[in-house]
């Protein structure tokens, strides 16, 4: 059996009344169980976190909202040491379970009998002319594009310093397990267990298609070089948060010196939830 948890920081979705109220009632539920809530917003920009952060210490974080205030909030940090429980209120909930059974769950924490899943997660940053100019955290993936014309640009990848391969491409996504299933499986890619220590690499239509997706070890460094520009190239960070690359940046990748932490209390499997998503057919 788990420890049983028993104070909870509960983030709701920014601007949503039902994230709000689910709140209160949890909270109102926990302090009649024997339990405690601090309640706090999560406020973000398509640029960055703009979240301040209540003071305190907790068992474990209760994220109300969809998958997209999971990611956000798991990339601030809040899983280090933490389990996460996402309740959904969105339209995927993929990372979370269902809100309306958010009393079970809760007994289920505060008992103990919950599974912890440990999932990798992607520390990088950006050298531009031997200077860190950007840096940061993601959960599902980091992607490197083209703007909003339609021209090819070309990368060269490596891995520890040996060269993977070159492309000429829309893009290249960088995914974790967890990941996989987003736009990584949209362009192509593989679906991962999301408890393996490995990384994705999937090309964005690729011209002549001379490279291939590819799983690696969650292990070293990737390095992707913008080797040419002929027009805008982004680097996009769980599809929330987005930085300008110039030709001759250097992303840099590698695993995350501490995992993100599920807390997953209703049963439901890998492969029943890739069914129930429509990844899988149903007979």
């Amino acid at each position: 059996m788990n420890r049983q948890l028993k104070t909870f920081l509960v983030m709701t979705r920014s601007g949503d009344a039902a994230a709000s109220a689910l709140g209160l009632e949890i909270a109102t539920w926990l302090e009649a169980h024997g339990g405690q809530a601090t309640l706090h917003e999560h406020r973000s920009t398509r640029g960055a976190s703009a979240c301040q952060l209540p003071e305190g210490e907790w068992d474990a974080v209760l994220v109300l909202g969809g998958d997209g205030t999971f990611i956000g909030v798991a990339r601030m940090g809040l899983g280090r040491g933490m389990p996460l429980l996402g309740l959904n209120l969105g339209r995927v909930g993929f990372l979370a379970e269902p809100a309306d059974a958010w009393a079970r769950s809760l007994e289920a924490l505060m008992a103990g009998e919950y599974v912890l899943s440990r999932r990798v997660c992607l520390a990088f940053d950006v050298e531009r002319r031997g200077e860190s100019v950007y840096a940061g955290r993601a959960i599902n993936d980091l992607v490197v594009s083209r703007g909003a014309l339609a021209r090819l640009i070309r990368l060269l990848v490596l891995r520890d310093g040996e060269r993977v391969g070159a492309m000429r491409s829309d893009g290249l996504i960088i995914s974790t397990p967890t990941g996989s299933t987003a736009y990584g499986f949209s362009a192509g890619g593989p679906l991962v267990h999301p408890e393996m220590e490995a990384v994705c690499l999937t090309p964005v239509c690729p011209f002549l298609n001379n490279f291939r997706p590819v799983v690696l070890q969650a292990t070293g460094e990737i390095s992707v070089v913008v080797e040419d520009q002929a027009g805008e190239v982004r680097l996009s960070v769980d599809g929330q948060r987005s930085f300008a690359l110039e030709s001759g940046d250097v992303l840099r990748v590698r695993r995350a010196p501490d995992d993100l932490l599920l807390a997953e209390t209703d049963g439901t499997s890998y492969f029943a939830k890739l069914a129930s998503k429509g990844f899988f057919t149903e007979r």
